[in-house]
């Protein structure tokens, strides 16, 4: 089969099984055939370049970092709806309609609590997404909505120009994950969904949006050309028809019964798979809408019904602390289980000491708490009428309560953090940082076999790693010899790593895999860096006062210091094998732009640097030499502006060699 015919089946059987993954959530292909036929894919269209076509299944993270959203205006206003907050105020709403038009029909939704956007098709390809803005004004956000898996690239049988209203959400799961890994990076929580997917939607970065897990519901045509409705669940069915994830929606024309299945939305709202805050009611009859109109800011056929927020008592029984995989203390009141939003709540998180301190939160005190956004349980305030006597002020400990190293406070003062090197509870995430590519670089390490190998307490430090026998890797698959033999090579060739990647590894705070080159230039070996003093570390280029001092106070550290024994007991490389021999490297800023066939980037930079030499990604007056490969693109244009000089891959292997 030829590579056109092949891209074209691949390219069919992969967004089918998109669409019954994502839009019908009953997916028919295991994940490891879909992951085969995507690599498959990535492969052919690599090999192909001039075949690949902008709905490419491979295509939905293919936007570039930007700088800011174009602005976008939309053909048609997105217009927001009148807020009801009590039944009376809905029933006054329906009955007016009703005494104009008695055999009004209306159609009843879940209001999806996300944000609005506007999906645009011409001749069936999605060509641009922006969100709602001002109604009229909004930001133009479509390589980020192209990586909603849910949203269709093209689309069969669809007029030549199509504007499609949804509601961009994150799903309660992806959420949990979200903020799961917030709280083990040490980073803020995400108030709420809605929160957490505007953010989201409005990163600069696609991957980072991908890397979210957004979802969209379509809820309304903007614009249909050559098409004509003559009802919203027509349009509804219609969307549907053309393999859009839509949301769901009832229609009704009695009043009570539209009253119980608003209320019925409200007490199914746990079992959603995204959070709402209302239900919106809106004229079915399309011509009926015409005729009723708009007022300046809303339509009158429709109105949001706002659900009010679920707020109970309840006691703290205790305040519990959890140390996370960077370190961060986040301290956790138990409470007495209350009911709230469809669940029962045994506990909630209180952020840091400075939140506990502004609220007074005290054990055995009566709180108020409710759900933010009907997801993560929050305590409002405290019952002070209710607070026993007895009651004393909540203070985190000094010490790390898994550990027993010292705890110190950010430098944004917001959270406490333990210091210890070998924490069990920063264990997995130390390990991970030790052996990635900038660090020891230890391949086949990656974060199942690490878990494993902690489970099985094989490693309680990541020096540990250099003390793993054949047998003990072995264990670790049923058939893994090879495996075993490949990685524990690995283990033993990262040992004569430059120091500089060591320092790095280490994890201490601020010192990242730049600043690790610039200590190991500076002061030759890891016992230079030890012994230095403020004065000596402070005196180094791009160190700082706070940098100097996380330094030396990691180093003063017991868990450090024995971590540090076991590496050099172990055989690690502890010197510095920076050693500029080449005056045409010295000094001297490199760019590396287009596909290079010869070597990485990371190999191509980190032997420019053991030169003397730095590496930069965009082009200036300050660059030294250019290096292209294929499809270099405008840093090679620019540097034919600047008159800077231009290296082949040859001529700069020639070079370095």
């Amino acid at each position: 089969m030829e590579a056109k015919e092949r891209i074209a089946e691949l390219s069919q059987i992969l967004t089918e099984a998109n669409y019954r993954y994502y839009v019908l959530d009953n997916p028919t292909m295991p994940d490891f055939e879909y992951d085969r036929l995507l690599r498959e894919l990535e492969v052919l269209e690599k090999d192909h370049p001039e075949l690949v076509t902008p709905d490419s299944p491979t295509q939905r993270v293919g936007g570039e970092v930007v700088s800011a959203f174009e602005k976008y205006a939309h053909p048609v206003a997105l217009m927001s709806l009148q807020d009801v907050f009590s039944l009376e105020e809905l029933n006054e709403f329906l009955n007016k309609t009703l005494e104009v038009e008695p055999e009004t029909e209306f159609s009843i939704e879940p209001k999806i609590d996300g944000l609005s956007v506007a999906l645009e098709y011409v001749d069936g390809h999605f060509v641009r997404g922006a969100t709602r803005g001002d109604g009229n004004v909004g930001e133009d956000v479509t390589e980020n909505l192209k990586t909603i898996r849910s949203i269709p690239m093209t689309i069969e049988g669809a007029p030549s120009r199509l504007i499609v209203r949804g509601e961009v959400y994150m799903p309660k799961k992806s959420f949990e994950k979200l903020n799961a890994r917030q709280e083990e990076e040490g980073k803020p929580l995400f108030a709420n969904p809605r929160n957490a997917a505007a953010g989201s939607l409005r990163q600069l970065d696609p991957k980072i949006a991908a890397s979210r897990g957004l979802d969209i519901l379509i809820f309304n045509i903007q614009l249909a050309e050559e098409m004509n409705f003559q009802t919203h669940a027509q349009s509804l069915d219609y969307l549907k028809s053309l393999r859009f994830k839509v949301i769901p929606y009832q229609k009704l024309s009695d009043v009570q019964q539209i009253d119980e299945y608003v209320l019925s939305i409200n007490e199914n709202r746990a079992s959603l798979a995204c959070d709402i805050d209302g239900a919106v009611i809106k004229v079915n009859d399309l011509l009926q809408r015409e005729r009723m109109g708009t007022t300046a800011k809303f339509p009158k056929w429709a109105v949001a019904y706002k659900y009010p927020p679920e707020i109970k008592e309840t006691i703290v029984e205790d305040i519990i602390i959890q140390v996370g995989r960077t370190g961060v203390l986040t301290p956790k009141a138990v409470v007495r289980p209350v009911r709230l939003a469809g669940t029962t709540v045994t506990s909630a998180t209180l952020h840091n000491q400075d939140f506990i301190m502004e609220r007074d939160i005290r054990i055995s005190d009566t709180v108020h708490i409710r759900k933010a956004g009907e997801i993560i349980p929050e305590i409002l305030d405290v019952v002070m009428e209710k607070r026993p006597a007895d009651a004393q002020p909540y203070y985190l400990p000094k010490a790390c309560p898994v550990c027993g190293a010292k705890v110190e406070r950010d430098e944004d003062g917001a959270f406490l953090r333990c210091t210890g090197a070998e924490c069990p509870a920063q264990l997995s995430r130390n390990i991970a940082h030790f052996v990635s590519r900038d660090a020891m670089d230890i391949d086949g390490l990656g974060s199942a076999i690490v878990e494993a190998l902690i489970e099985k307490g094989l490693v309680k430090s990541p020096a540990d790693i250099y003390y793993l026998t054949l047998d003990e890797l072995k264990s670790l698959w049923q058939k893994g010899g090879k495996a075993a033999e490949k990685l524990l090579k690995a283990i033993q060739a990262s040992k004569d790593q430059d120091v500089s990647r060591l320092i790095f590894a280490l994890g201490i705070r601020q010192v990242g895999a730049k600043a690790g080159k610039v200590l190991a230039a500076a002061f030759g070996s890891l016992e230079g860096l030890m012994n230095a003093s403020l004065e000596e570390l402070t005196a180094v280029a791009d160190v700082g006062e706070v940098t100097a001092r996380n330094i030396a106070e990691w180093f003063a550290q017991p868990q450090s210091k024995h971590m540090v024994q076991r590496l050099k007991e172990a055989g690690v490389n502890f010197e510095s094998k920076r050693i500029i021999t080449d005056a045409r490297f010295a000094g001297k800023t490199f760019v590396l732009t287009g596909a290079l066939s010869k070597f990485t980037r990371e190999e191509a930079t980190e032997k420019i640097e053991l030169l003397g030499g730095k590496a930069s990604g965009s082009v200036s007056k300050k660059t030294s030499f250019v290096v292209v490969g294929e499809n270099a693109g405008s840093k090679e244009r620019k540097a034919r502006e600047l008159g800077i000089p231009i290296l082949t891959e040859d001529e700069f292997l020639e070079m370095i060699q």
